[in-house]
């Protein structure tokens, strides 16, 4: 159980590491399109932007996406047949925010609509909200896996602690009536289901741990900006190796209680 809840856990920190890499690139990018067929208005709409947006504060960087670059993108779907660079290819301008918010982002907007009136904006975070809700849902898939696993282990302790109840009825009907006490008799419990735990949650969390690794090794491999941004941190690794001593002390809570419950039911 330990293992699995490494990788739900693992799993769950790679989603939200992705969901904020999202969010730091695009949350501030937009992309302004200026669809105008005559090269030559174009071209001065293009230079009349690149000036607004450069002087505004709220812009980090505005830049020209290059004229050569567009036709390459479009060649695929167009093909060899015809000059491509003769269609009236609209400018793009590539528009970084600084400190992104709604309203900075409306002012922006809002400025480039009186200067260009015939401009198109593009919000980065607009087409990728449904990534951002897919993210939101594997977030919240790995933290019920988690807390799954918990509630497993949870069922297991109290299990082992009937069962080991009933094996040693008798010697803890001696220890009674030699004067220990409830609470005494479940420490004794509580020590051997933390060792067992600790023991078996160290070497399920080293495999998971392990198999994390190799598998961030292998994604880090793919070059691709969608999950470049999964990077475990020194605080996402510090979660997954404290999650045995975790799940230890969650057992040895769970045994004490269940315990003290069938206890309690016998007298």
């Amino acid at each position: 159980m330990m293992f699995l809840t490494t990788l739900a856990a693992a799993f769950g920190l790679g989603a939200l590491a992705t969901a904020r890499s999202l969010d730091t690139q695009l949350a501030g990018r937009l992309t302004v399109q200026l669809v105008e067929a005559d090269p030559a208005r174009r071209a001065a709409a293009e230079s009349r932007l690149m000036a607004l947006l450069q002087a505004n504060p709220d812009v980090a960087r505005a830049a020209g996406v290059d004229r050569g670059a567009l036709i390459a993108m479009l060649r695929p779907w167009l093909g060899d047949q015809g000059d491509v660079a003769d269609l009236p290819i609209p400018a793009m301008i590539d528009v970084e925010v600084r400190r992104p918010d709604p309203a900075r982002l409306a002012r922006i907007a809002d400025q480039i609509a009186r200067a260009v009136p015939d401009a198109r904006l593009d919000r980065y975070e607009s087409w990728m909200s449904p990534v951002a809700r897919f993210m939101q849902l594997m977030i919240a898939l790995a933290v019920g896996l988690v807390v799954l696993m918990a509630l497993a282990t949870t069922t297991v302790v109290a299990l082992a602690a009937r069962a080991g109840l009933d094996r040693h009825r008798e010697t803890i009907d001696v220890l009674h009536m030699l004067g220990s006490t409830d609470g005494q008799i479940a420490r004794l419990f509580q020590r051997r289901i933390a060792r067992d735990t600790l023991i078996g949650g160290l070497i399920g969390s080293a495999v998971g741990l392990v198999l994390c690794a190799f598998v961030g090794v292998q994604v880090a491999g793919l070059g691709a900006d969608l999950v470049g941004g999964v990077r475990f941190g020194l605080s996402d690794w510090l979660i997954l190796i404290a999650l045995p001593v975790l799940f230890t002390l969650l057992a040895i809570v769970a045994a004490r209680l269940a315990v003290l419950r069938l206890l309690e039911q016998r007298l």
